[in-house]
């Protein structure tokens, strides 16, 4: 029973919650209390699911997979860097351009200088 988690929280936070909301409403108080609670969040769960799909309306066909949680930093960074580096690391292909591909200076075998551009530098 210690591993189970609803909502990300422990039966232990659950049950001082629960009686955190016993000595602030009341016996008399708490099931009103719930019911307003769970009706909110239900509400502003579905503003937000229609505020999205206004926005994806708008925006046109060009971002129909367009997801707001992408513009988070956090996923921002995981999508775009560490995504490709997993990838690398797990030896899967990423979705590379044949015209980048044909472009691609050839790899260089072990022990191999590079060439050196007297003009680049």
């Amino acid at each position: 029973m210690e591993g189970i988690t609803v909502f990300g929280l422990g039966w232990w936070e659950i049950l001082v919650l629960v009686v955190i909301g016993l000595l602030v409403f009341g016996p008399e108080k708490l099931p009103q209390a719930a019911t307003q609670a769970g009706r909110t969040l239900r509400q502003l769960r579905q503003m937000a699911n229609n505020a999205k799909a206004d926005l994806q309306a708008n925006l046109g066909p060009e971002f129909s997979n367009f997801d707001p949680t992408d513009l988070n930093p956090k996923n921002f960074v995981r999508k775009h860097l560490l995504d490709d580096l997993e990838n690398d690391w797990n030896g899967t292909e990423r979705d590379t351009p044949q015209s980048a591909v044909d472009t691609a200076e050839p790899e260089l075998g072990f022990g191999e200088i590079p060439p050196y551009d007297n003009e680049a530098t």
